[in-house]
């Protein structure tokens, strides 16, 4: 789910998912004996598991490496396993983080621990569950569980320019372009979401980077920027990669 220096995919997924069958027909039946809230669970998953998995029906991209859930749990459905059987299966890896996989463009990750607890791990289990590796869109509550950030261009103002992280924890900036004048120049973004996040700048000499933040911490780069175009970016491993990043175009 995020970076912790996290994780990447599983090498044989549907075996290990074939491998966890007999754990499951506990470890599920500990999972269902509450009330489940596949809509929380979306919520949750989208903040705290869609930077690093790829889900298409909570709209997450992921990064290079973690196992994208459809393509893990698609065969599983079409082998047999019901949504009861994967929910169990989501559940026990969020207790048990303990797969750690290569990945040459993002380097080595896992998993971390403690990604949810309790209620919250079942609630993000049950939404897994129900919608992975299914084809179509979420409907009704759960098509409105995770709104859509409002993006735009953001433009310098007297020396500052700020490029905010999506608060819902996508991998995006609030803004997908920037335009500032030539001269120095402080960028600021502010991140609320769990999901840690940095702001690059680099191009026409220009090269910096920003501190790491996340849970409402902001984090700022002063340059100096000439006429031309720049890229700003997320250097946090995988990020940038999967679409984390935006142009400014600077006169």
């Amino acid at each position: 789910m995020s970076p912790s220096r996290p994780h990447r995919r599983a090498p044989t997924a549907v075996s290990t998912l074939a491998g966890l069958a007999v754990v499951i027909s506990m470890l599920a039946g500990c999972a269902l004996k509450t009330h489940n809230d596949p809509v929380n669970g979306k919520r949750l998953f989208v903040a705290r598991c869609g930077s690093c998995h790829e889900l298409a029906h909570a709209n997450t991209k992921g990064i290079p490496g973690p196992p994208n859930l459809d393509a893990a749990f698609g065969p599983a459905r079409q082998s047999g396993f019901n949504a009861n059987t994967i929910q169990g299966i989501v559940y026990s890896q969020i207790l048990n983080p303990n797969q750690q996989v290569q990945n040459d463009a993002t380097g080595t990750y896992r998993m971390p621990a403690n990604l949810a607890k309790g209620q919250d791990a079942r609630d993000i289990a049950a939404y897994v569950g129900l919608v992975a590796g299914v084809p179509g869109q979420d409907s009704g509550l759960l098509a409105t569980a995770v709104l859509s950030a409002t993006r735009k261009p953001a433009a310098e103002q007297n020396g500052k320019l700020e490029i905010d992280a999506d608060p819902t924890g996508q991998l995006q900036y609030l803004a997908p372009s920037a335009a500032a004048k030539a001269g120095p120049v402080t960028i600021t973004m502010k991140n609320a979401s769990s999901i840690q996040h940095d702001i690059a700048i680099q191009g026409t000499g220009a090269n910096a980077t920003s501190q790491i933040v996340a849970n409402g911490a902001s984090a700022s780069v002063s340059v100096t920027l000439k006429p031309g175009s720049y890229t700003f970016y997320c250097s946090v491993p995988g990020h940038r990669q999967a679409g984390m990043q935006g142009t400014l175009t600077v006169k």
